[in-house]
C-alpha cells in the first residue's frame, strides 16, 4: 500500500465521535433504535426535509426511492453517465432503463436540463439528477422541467450534503433524495445513507421496504408499542446499525464547519491553478448557493496524456482519481448514448486530493506536482 504525501481523501475522528459508538456498545441495543431515531430527527431539520429514513447505505437509499416512486419494467428514467454506477444500477433493480442525458459543459458536468428534455420520450416516468461533485448544477431548472412535463424527480445527493441553492438544501428539489454517508463522503462513517421527501405515502412505503415489509421494527417490540407484526410488502433489510446512526449524529453536527475547510481548499486550488497554463478548474462558484465541494477536479488539454500526468503525481506521492468512467460504456451497460461532452470530460478529467484537513502545503505539493507533469 503506497504512502501518499497527500491522499485522494482523508478521515479524521474525533474522540467524542469515538466516545458516541462506545456508548452504543455500552447499551447493549446495537441494531436500529434510539440512535438511529435521533440522527433521523437532526438529518431532516438540517435539510428541511418532513422525512429521513436512514438505510444500510447510499445504493440502498436510491434503490428504495426508485421502488417508492413506482418504477418498473417499461419505464424509462433520463440519468448521467457522468456518476458512480449505482445511480442507474438502482433504477435497473426495479426493472426501468436508463436513459443516459448529456452533461451541461465541460467545466459543468452535472446532467443538462437541455439534455434531460431532449431524451423524454413516450415511456419517460422520471428524471435522476446527481448533484456532481457537490454543486447544484441544475437542480431548480431540473425541477421545473419535471413539474412542466408531469415527471418525477429523484435526485442522487451523495456528493451533495451542506450544498444549497436559494437557501434549499441539496436532495429537497425532487419528491425524494438519497445520500450517501461513505467513508470518502462528506459526511463519513463508512457504510450508511439516509432517504429524505416531503410525501408522506413515499415515507411509509420506504420504512416498510425498508425493513423485510414489516408492520413494526424489534425496537417498537422492545419498547412495547407492538407485540406482533404482519408482513405486507417484500421487503428488503436496508436496516443502518445504532453504532453508524450514532457515529453520522456525532459527525452531522460538524459538517457546515468541514463543508467550510473544503471550500477555502477549493478556493486555494483555484488561485493556484489560475496561474497554471493547460489545466482548467471545473464546477463554477454558485453564486445563489453553495456546493458541497465533494470533488475538485480539473480538466487537461487534449493533447495532454492524462494517465502520464496521473503517473507523475502518483510518483510524487500524490493520490488521483476519475470521476468517473461513464456508465454508458461499461461492460454491464454497453448502450448507444449520445453524450460527446460526458465522453470528453472523462478522458480529460482528473479529481484531485480534497478534504477538510488539507493544509496549504499539500494544495502546493499537487499543484506544483501538476505544473511539473503538465510541463514534461
Amino acid at each position: 500500500m503506497p504512502e501518499w504525501r497527500v491522499p485522494l481523501a482523508d478521515v479524521e475522528i474525533g474522540e467524542p465521535e469515538i466516545d458516541s459508538v462506545v456508548e452504543v456498545y455500552r447499551s447493549g441495543w446495537l441494531s436500529m433504535g434510539p440512535r438511529t431515531e435521533e440522527l433521523e430527527a437532526r438529518f431532516g431539520e438540517y435539510v428541511g426535509a418532513a422525512h429521513a429514513l436512514a438505510v444500510t447505505n447510499g445504493t440502498a437509499a436510491l434503490h428504495l426511492i426508485c421502488l417508492a416512486a413506482g418504477l418498473g419494467p417499461g419505464d424509462e428514467v433520463i440519468v448521467p453517465s457522468l456518476t458512480f454506477v449505482a445511480t442507474a444500477s438502482a433504477i435497473r433493480y426495479t426493472g426501468a432503463t436508463p436513459v443516459f442525458a448529456d452533461i451541461a459543459a465541460l467545466e459543468r458536468p452535472w446532467i443538462s436540463v437541455d439534455g434531460a428534455r431532449a431524451a423524454i420520450g413516450p415511456s419517460t416516468k422520471a428524471i435522476m439528477n446527481m448533484t456532481y461533485g457537490g454543486h447544484p448544477g441544475e437542480s431548480a431548472e431540473l425541477a421545473d422541467l419535471a413539474a412542466e412535463r408531469g415527471l418525477i424527480l429523484l435526485e442522487d445527493a451523495a456528493h451533495g450534503l451542506g450544498g444549497s441553492l436559494d437557501e434549499r438544501h441539496l436532495g429537497t428539489f425532487g419528491t425524494a433524495g438519497a445520500f450517501s454517508f461513505f467513508s470518502n463522503k462528506n459526511l463519513p462513517v463508512g457504510e450508511g445513507g439516509m432517504v429524505v421527501t416531503g410525501d408522506d405515502d413515499m415515507a411509509a412505503q420506504i420504512k416498510l421496504l425498508r425493513s423485510h415489509g414489516m408492520t413494526s421494527l424489534t425496537w417498537d417490540r422492545h419498547r412495547g408499542h407492538a407485540s406482533s407484526y404482519d408482513v405486507v410488502e417484500l421487503g428488503f433489510n436496508y436496516r443502518i446499525d445504532e453504532a453508524r446512526a450514532a457515529l453520522a449524529t456525532a459527525r452531522l453536527a460538524r459538517l457546515d464547519a468541514d463543508n467550510d475547510l473544503r471550500a477555502a481548499a477549493a478556493e486555494s486550488y483555484r488561485r493556484g491553478l489560475s496561474e497554471l497554463d493547460g489545466v482548467t478548474a471545473t464546477m463554477p462558484p454558485v453564486p445563489d448557493g453553495r456546493s458541497a465541494h465533494h470533488l475538485f477536479t480539473v480538466l487537461v488539454a487534449e493533447s495532454t496524456d492524462r494517465d502520464a500526468v496521473r503517473a507523475e503525481l502518483a510518483e510524487q506521492g500524490i493520490q488521483t482519481s476519475l470521476h468517473y468512467p461513464p456508465i454508458h460504456r461499461f461492460t454491464a451497460y454497453d448502450v448507444e448514448a449520445d453524450v460527446p461532452l460526458t465522453d470528453e470530460y472523462a478522458a480529460r478529467a482528473i479529481t484531485l486530493p480534497l478534504f477538510p484537513t488539507i493544509t496549504e502545503e499539500q494544495i502546493g505539493l499537487v499543484l506544483t506536482a501538476l505544473a511539473g507533469a503538465i510541463d514534461s
